[in-house]
């Protein structure tokens, strides 16, 4: 395999990081490749893929909150890694270095006026909705630029606990349609757990929840209100679904896996068991055959 193709190898690695450990899976790889530039200069749009995907969240300069980095937000593309993204919650862009992870360069957003109204009830109905459900949680709200009555609302919750071999990601995006009287999401989950052992849970649950006329035509904070409930439900069924989904593979899948009782049919007297241990330890003790 040449470097070229150990490059593609480690790009491909990359974008299956488990949560919070594309650093790790980074350290990995550099051994593998053996050649820092090459890697460098091969993995900056992986990077990048990962970064957009994943809804990497960083510090708005600036401001006291986190924003998404994602593909809604995405402003303008200057030269190299670095990107000019939005935060519309504090009207700010700025540039966001995919290698470095740094944002820098704020400066003031004008918002799109016709569609700035809505968007930002969205955003207050969003943060509540935030605070009650994901406790570290992150989220905006994006104004579609192409179309005034076209929204998105992206989510992401992090939590990382390595002490313990386990982290996970919730993701969670919607776009909302005024003029289809529409909204569509899409859910991704990501568990890692890698105690003695190595155990992915990757799952992906679509949405979709009809828009009665009367909540698009209600005044904007009560619309967004009514808009979050909607997906408070449909987002509660699934995590509904999930718990009975484990409880069933605890309780029956596992168990299938392995049998009940040995060869024999017959329970191991584990007293019995003990009593051959201890009386081989007595044996050897005295040096008896």
């Amino acid at each position: 395999m040449d470097a070229k193709e150990r490059v593609e190898a480690a790009s491909n690695f990359l974008l299956q990081s488990p949560p919070g450990e594309i650093n790790d899976v980074l350290n990995d790889v550099r051994n593998i490749i053996s050649d820092d530039d090459s890697l460098q200069d091969g993995i900056q749009s992986t990077l990048r893929e990962y970064n957009l995907e994943q809804f990497i969240t960083v510090d708005v300069p600036g401001a006291q909150h986190q924003t998404l980095i994602s593909r809604a937000a995405i402003v303008s593309t200057e030269e190299g890694t670095v990107e000019r993204f939005l935060d519309p919650r504090s009207k700010t862009s700025f540039l966001f270095d995919h290698i470095g992870l740094d944002a820098s360069d704020p400066q003031p957003h004008e918002p799109n006026a016709e569609s700035e109204e809505f968007r930002s009830a969205l955003e207050t109905a969003t943060q509540t909705y935030l605070a009650a459900h994901f406790v570290e949680g992150v989220a905006a709200v994006f104004a579609s630029p192409d179309a005034p009555n076209k929204f998105t609302i992206q989510v992401v919750s992090n939590k990382y606990n390595p002490n313990n071999f386990w982290s996970g990601r919730w993701r969670s995006e919607y776009t909302v349609d005024l003029n289809d009287n529409t909204i569509n999401g899409k859910i991704w989950l990501n568990v890692h757990y890698y105690e003695q052992g190595n155990v992915q849970l990757n799952t992906t649950h679509n949405i979709t929840i009809a828009l009665p006329p009367a909540i698009v035509t209600s005044a904007p904070p009560a619309a967004a209100s009514k808009i979050l409930a909607l997906i408070d439900f449909e987002e509660t069924k699934y995590q509904t679904s999930l718990n009975d989904t484990y409880s069933e593979m605890g309780e029956k899948t596992f168990k299938a896996l392995r049998r009940a009782l040995p060869m024999t049919r017959q329970k191991l007297d584990w007293d019995k068991v003990l009593g051959y241990k201890i009386g081989q330890e007595i044996q050897g003790s005295k040096g008896l055959p």
